[in-house]
């Protein structure tokens, strides 16, 4: 009987140490199945969803507007993961893209969620999909350049896959030149035939000129007018006018600071080069004008006022055109109003 019980314990000890060392199998195999299923799945490619979460290539000013020639990604989605329709198309030359099923949707002159809209009656009406959602990727602009011209000190065409301020890309040109006029006339790629003029001493205040620029616009910086004061004065140079700002001979002067001592005050020439080419030397009565006993003379763009020195004979004798000369080789100076 002692005997027997000893066969049954060492049988229940084998058969327990079984049921521990398969247990410690399938707790290992437990343990190691989610590792393995969790590698299975991110090999997986991900699905999209349809519509607005599908994020654009080019992030882009909802105001933007399609045009011939732009390389759009169009996906066409009815249930949620991969789209039905993926296709790469260009905007032909009338503004359509060619699409399976409906054929030629326009969408030159839309915005991309207006071609979105456009698309999506395009297979609702055409009975080819009850519900359809659709993304359109901006994935190149025809004119993705960006033309930046005229009193700038890098004038080219900057590349542009999305829209920037005004104050971004003069920034990206160099800077303003000194010769640089404070209103800047910007042609949107939409409206050629059209362009907004933008005040610069506006631009920096918040919600004010500096607007939005996006590839295919054009960004001229006109010269300013300039008025230049040289000769016997403290500060010669030129300065300048702008928004057909009036500067007369007296404000001149003053952005001049004022004239030195020994000067030939009588002898004040203004030069004006006239619209025929012609160059008119016009006598100034400075000594009147300064102390208000004769009229103030208004200078219009490329006027000189001369001054010349009492103590040289010579530069009272100074003709236009060396005047003239010397005049748009000095330093550009913008007066602080």
């Amino acid at each position: 009987m002692l005997q027997m019980n000893k066969k049954q314990w060492l049988f229940w000890v084998a058969a327990l140490a079984l049921v521990l060392v398969s247990g410690g199998t399938m707790q290992a195999q437990q343990r190691v199945e989610p590792t393995q299923q969790m590698n299975a799945v991110s090999t997986q490619p991900v699905a999209t969803a349809p519509g607005p979460a599908v994020a654009p290539m080019h992030a882009a000013n909802p105001e933007v507007k399609l045009g011939n020639g732009d390389l759009l990604e169009i996906n066409v989605y009815t249930v949620y993961g991969a789209p039905d329709v993926t296709q790469k198309t260009r905007v032909s030359s009338k503004g359509n893209v060619a699409l399976p099923f409906v054929g030629d949707v326009h969408v030159a002159g839309l915005t991309s969620e207006q071609a979105e809209d456009a698309i999506e009656k395009s297979f609702r009406d055409g009975q080819f999909m009850n519900n359809p959602h659709v993304s359109v990727l901006i994935d190149e602009y025809a004119t993705q350049g960006v033309s930046i011209m005229g009193e700038v000190n890098k004038p080219s065409v900057y590349p542009l896959v999305a829209p920037r301020r005004l104050l971004d890309m003069l920034s990206e040109a160099g800077g303003l030149t000194p010769r640089a006029g404070k209103n800047v006339m910007v042609t949107h790629r939409d409206t050629p035939n059209q362009h907004v003029t933008v005040n610069l001493a506006d631009a920096n205040h918040p919600g004010a000129a500096n607007i939005d620029i996006a590839p295919g616009d054009t960004i001229v910086v006109p010269p300013a007018g300039i008025v230049y004061v040289v000769g016997n004065v403290t500060k010669p140079g030129g300065f300048t006018m702008d928004n057909n700002e009036s500067i007369t001979v007296v404000q001149a002067i003053a952005l001049a600071e004022g004239i030195k001592p020994a000067s030939s005050v009588d002898h004040t020439r203004l030069i004006r080069k006239n619209s025929n080419g012609t160059t008119q030397e016009i006598p100034l009565q400075l000594s009147k004008i300064l102390s208000a006993k004769s009229p103030d003379v208004p200078l219009s763009a490329g006027d000189v006022v001369f001054v010349p020195s009492s103590a040289s004979k010579g530069a009272a004798r100074r003709t236009a055109e060396a005047i003239l000369t010397a005049a748009t080789g000095t330093v550009i100076y913008h007066p602080p109003w």
